[in-house]
């Protein structure tokens, strides 16, 4: 099934304190139809909340605009003072391409929109990043040089002529950005110090642009120039990372603050480490840290796997239970909990588009299929008892990974398992896919067909929703054909008290197959293109006698494994 296109939104509103305009400006953004508020992070000693919110590109240039002519209203920039660089009501309100959507397509959105809010509201706009109109004006740091205080002479340098709205400096709004980015990753760690100076110097160790060269005594020496004159710099250790140190008073302790640009170059595990490296250099420790905003789903687990590695321990666990070791590793619930539902923009995004069957409890479920609805049927009970044969043959490898006297075969495991954990997830979707197809092929018989126009038509999405139908039952027979190799495994090499786990698995495994094998043969019936049919059916009925084999041998082995 087709899904719309998404694009996440993150302005930054110069305003953390005061709780009533926070909650109308964010209001402005819950009340739009199609767009969902995803998280409200205010700070009181930055004073300055980042909101973010999901949606359909034109729903949430809406919300954008009216949330941005909020702030406008409510907030005076004239008497405006917080730890974080700023130069407006709203500072910044990056657009980031979430799915099905181009960077090239969203900076178009983030042109449009700047157009709109300097036009009608008056405010100086000044597009960057991927939006920018020109190279110097790429990087924000750049564009928000001066800050607020610095705008009345910006604008009176023709360089700086805004990008849209009046080059007049409104001591009330000030000037925003707008830009289409990538993700970036607001991230602070937390220092058991209260020196900001202490804290800036394990920031310039590890930022991208370090720190300046300087002769003799690195914070008072002569600096050092090359032949332009420019100064030197001695480069950090995190590409793609700005950085600097601050005191928070409601902590009462001083936090690196950074922006990660770039995840491929700097993982988030990696920028704590650097920091722990430099603190722990300089006599400080680290204590934990925080995510402002949210955070991609890849990127935490990238960071448990990389602290799973650490401790040789498995991979192949439930992406929950990866993440958890992630957040326990940087210490992510030192302030305050770490809500995976309310962080991960994945599992915010998911709420938006359920999964109405993987969703449910087991009692739930059961009834479900039991109910005198026609769905779910039998492809997605084949797909769900597929799912629970990859999961014993995980489970197993799991237990081998971590048994005792097994250390020096971890990674052995660990891939076995990663593998299962992987068709686990495919076998899961396909339940939701097969009912799914189902409903499409009663959607396509419902078609109108008054004339021969719509006959046409009709036929043709029947026979495309029919092929669907085949195409997922044979689906969960490829991946079944996959389980059998993560029990085959197990039964061979995994912890012999188990053995009868993975058993257990590939006859799973052999149900979901013959139990598929059936949906794609009822199918097929349905179909008229002789040759398709005639193609599925020998890869299908080649797959349907290969399960029954590799079951009865792998049964056998299972036996005669026990009687060892």
């Amino acid at each position: 099934m087709s899904k719309k296109p998404l694009v996440e939104c993150v302005p930054n509103f110069s305003e953390g304190r005061n709780r009533k305009v926070i909650d109308q400006i964010t209001n402005e953004i819950s009340r739009q139809e199609g767009v969902k508020l995803l998280d409200v992070d205010p700070g009181a000693a930055t004073n300055r909340t980042v909101v973010t919110f999901v949606g359909e590109p034109e729903p949430v240039l809406e919300a954008a605009f009216n949330a941005i002519k909020k702030a406008s209203e409510l907030i005076d920039m004239s008497g405006h003072k917080g730890e974080h660089p700023r130069m407006g009501a709203t500072d910044v309100c990056p657009l980031i391409p979430v799915r099905d959507i181009s960077m090239e397509e969203t900076a178009k959105l983030a042109a449009k929109l700047g157009k709109r809010v300097g036009d009608d509201l008056g405010i100086p706009i000044y597009l960057y990043e991927n939006a920018a109109t020109r190279p110097e004006r790429k990087n924000l740091a750049t564009v928000r040089s001066g800050e607020y205080e610095g705008l009345a002479d910006k604008f009176k340098d023709p360089e700086w002529k805004p990008d849209f709205g009046p080059a007049k400096f409104n001591p009330r709004t000030g000037a925003t950005a707008i830009s289409a980015r990538d993700f970036l990753i607001a991230y602070n760690v937390n220092l058991n110090t209260t020196s900001v100076r202490r804290t800036n110097s394990v920031a310039f160790d590890v930022r991208e642009k370090g720190r300046v060269k300087r002769k003799g005594d690195p914070i008072s020496g002569e600096i050092v120039r090359d032949e332009k004159g420019d100064p030197v710099r001695v480069p950090g250790t995190c590409k793609g990372v700005k950085a600097i140190g601050w005191y928070i008073d409601e902590y009462e302790i001083a936090q690196i603050s950074m922006n990660i640009t770039d995840t491929r170059q700097t993982p988030l595990h990696k920028a704590f480490e650097e920091c722990r490296k430099s603190a722990t250099k300089r006599g400080l420790r680290v204590t934990g840290s925080e995510l402002v905003g949210l955070v991609p789903k890849q990127v935490m687990i990238d960071a448990g796997k990389y602290y799973l590695t650490q401790q040789k321990r498995s991979h192949g666990i439930p992406e929950e239970e990866i993440i958890h070791i992630a957040v326990k590793s940087m210490g992510l619930d030192e302030f305050y909990p770490f809500e995976l539902e309310k962080k991960i923009i994945e599992y915010q995004i998911e709420s938006l588009e359920p999964g109405p069957l993987a969703s449910k409890n087991l009692k739930e479920f059961a009834n479900e299929t039991a109910s005198e609805s026609v769905a779910p049927g039998g492809g997605s009970i084949a797909a769900y008892v597929g799912s629970l044969g990859a999961s014993l043959a995980t489970m197993v490898a799991n237990l081998s990974s971590h048994k005792r006297g097994w250390d020096d075969r971890w990674d052995f495991f660990s891939d076995w398992a990663v593998k299962g954990q992987k068709l686990k997830e495919e076998l899961l979707s396909l339940v939701d896919e097969d009912t799914n197809a189902f409903n499409d092929i009663i959607s396509a018989i419902r078609l109108p067909k008054s004339t021969e126009e719509e006959k046409a038509e009709r036929a043709k999405a029947i026979d495309a929703a029919t092929k669907n139908a085949i195409e997922v039952p044979f689906r969960t027979m490829q991946l079944a054909d996959e389980v059998f190799d993560v029990a085959e495994a197990m039964i061979k090499d995994g912890n012999p008290t188990s053995v009868t786990d993975a058993g257990v698995g590939a006859l799973c495994a052999r149900a979901a197959s013959i139990a598929a094998y059936m949906n794609v043969v009822v199918n097929c019936k349905d179909l008229d293109d002789e040759a398709y049919v005639s193609n599925l059916m020998k890869k299908a009925d080649a797959l349907k006698e290969k399960a029954n084999e590799r079951e009865a041998a792998l049964t056998k082995a299972v036996s005669e494994r026990l009687a060892q």
